[in-house]
Parts: C-alpha cells; structure tokens; sequence
C-alpha cells in the first residue's frame, strides 16, 4: 500500500472521528500528531494525511457547497458520515492538489467506499466525484 493511500485512511479517520464524535478537528488532529511522533515509520503518511485534513479543514465551505450541489436528491446531513467524510477529502485533493490525478482521487475514494461503507456508497461517491471533477477541468479552462 502506497504512502498516500495509507495517508488518506488516516485523513479518512480522523475527518469520520470529529464527525462522529462532534469533536473539533484540531484536537483529533493533535491527538494523532503525538501518535505519529513515536512512530517513525508512519511520518511519510501522516504529513499528507495532515494535509488533506488542514485543507478540507481551510476549504470547508467551498468543499461542502459543492458536495450538497453535485448530491443530487442528498443533503449533507442525510449522507453516511463516512461518505461525507470520503467525499470532502477527494473533493479537496481534486481542487487543491495538483499532484494527485482528479481519477487518482475518485478511484481511491471510491474503494474506500466500498471498503467502509454501504453497497451503494462506492458508486454514489464516484458520481458525486466525478460530477465536482468535470466542474474543476471547466473551472480551470
């Protein structure tokens, strides 16, 4: 398993734990740091998974409102809260990280769907994606 993939479940945790638990991100994020801190080998993951949840965390907003416009027929509210996490995360890389393939983003997220969520989760995350993606290649023309 690559370095960013493991990143990305990492993010996934602590983005579905703040969540769950009503918790203020930074806290969870703190909390994860010290882990990380006596865990050497684990360094390479979590400064990216750092990154994907500092930036849905700076992009919250923006990352929501196209959630809940590209849902169609969901609320964000009404999603899985591991979908909803999942889909602010790739939405996030898709936007802001040039280094990550909008389809690189879609398709990880989409097998961690499948991974942690329900049946339906993979393809209702791959639509939501692939929707915010062909928004993000116009936004940039």
């Amino acid at each position: 398993m690559s370095a960013r993939t493991k990143a990305r479940k990492r993010a996934l945790d602590m983005l579905y734990q703040a969540d769950v638990r009503d918790e203020r991100l930074s806290a969870i994020v703190n909390a994860e740091a010290d882990r990380a801190s006596g865990e050497p080998d684990r360094m390479a993951s979590w400064l990216y998974a750092r990154e994907i949840v500092d930036g849905v965390q700076d992009h919250r907003e923006e990352i929501d409102e196209l959630i809940a416009s590209y849902a169609q027929g969901w609320t964000l509210e009404r999603m899985p809260n591991i979908d909803r996490a999942l889909l602010r995360l790739a939405t996030w890389e898709i936007l802001h990280n040039d280094e990550v393939p909008a389809a690189v983003a879609i398709d990880e997220a989409v097998e961690l769907a499948k991974e942690y969520s329900t049946d339906d989760s993979g393809r209702f995350v791959n639509g939501v994606l692939g929707r915010i993606a062909e928004y993000a290649g116009a936004a940039r023309q």
